[in-house]
């Protein structure tokens, strides 16, 4: 039976690790567009990125102590469940069959990644299955014409994107925080504290599992 209920959105990443950039932008989406919950979905292997430095286990296990006390954020591990790359129209139909052909449903990313959609497997057929929720991000490139010219023929306000279960693109004009998980990898290598980029329960689940070259001595 379909899931029922309001409109639900999905953040995916790599998540590797989880940081308050992530949490941030997943709660303004959730405030902004009155979602019932937002589902963080860690890729198992991003066809466009190189793998993730640890586990999708590790991830998971992180993902899950960021949005413990964190209302209306879940963790949605399907991606890792299936085999081969992480295709986001794969997941997109995979979720709603699962929540039903009249849900609402928005799949959320940050403004950068315009310039990357044209390399996305079927990119075009997004919206057929969920809204897309454009998040503003410092320093973001230019989207190709093709893309510019997509996003504003299938532009929607608030009330149309909750008026129906996919098809619009909505752009959000909050700031995402400007933090990087590379950066975060890179100052826990170079033995620098990153607190207070990430929440306290996952930078100690790093120290205990000595991840991304964490120095316990």
């Amino acid at each position: 039976m379909a899931d029922t209920g309001g409109p639900v959105g999905f953040l995916g990443g790599a998540f590797d690790p989880v940081h308050i950039g992530h949490l941030r932008g997943a709660m303004a989406v959730r405030d902004c567009l009155d979602l019932e919950r937002v589902k963080l979905i860690p890729a198992a292997q991003s066809p466009l990125k190189d793998a993730a430095s640890v586990s999708g286990a590790h991830r998971v296990a992180m993902l899950r102590l960021a949005v413990a006390a964190v209302p209306g954020l879940e963790v949605d591990p399907l991606e890792l469940d299936r085999p081969g790359p992480s295709y986001t129209i794969d997941t997109l139909e995979s979720l709603r069959l699962e929540y039903g052909a009249e849900r609402t449903l928005v799949w959320i990313v940050g403004s950068d990644v315009l310039a990357t959609l044209p390399r996305w497997s079927q990119w075009q057929r997004l919206l057929d299955v969920a809204h897309l929720a454009v998040m503003d991000r410092p320093g973001a490139l230019p989207p190709a014409t093709e893309v510019s010219s997509w996003v504003a023929h299938h532009e929607v306000d608030h009330t149309e994107l909750l008026s129906r279960p996919a098809g619009g693109v909505i752009r959000l004009q909050q700031p995402l925080l400007d933090i990087a998980s590379s950066d975060i990898r890179a100052m826990i290598s170079a033995g620098r504290d990153p607190r207070f980029l990430l929440p306290d329960s996952v930078m100690e689940y790093i120290a205990q599992h000595d991840l991304f070259g964490f120095d316990n001595t």
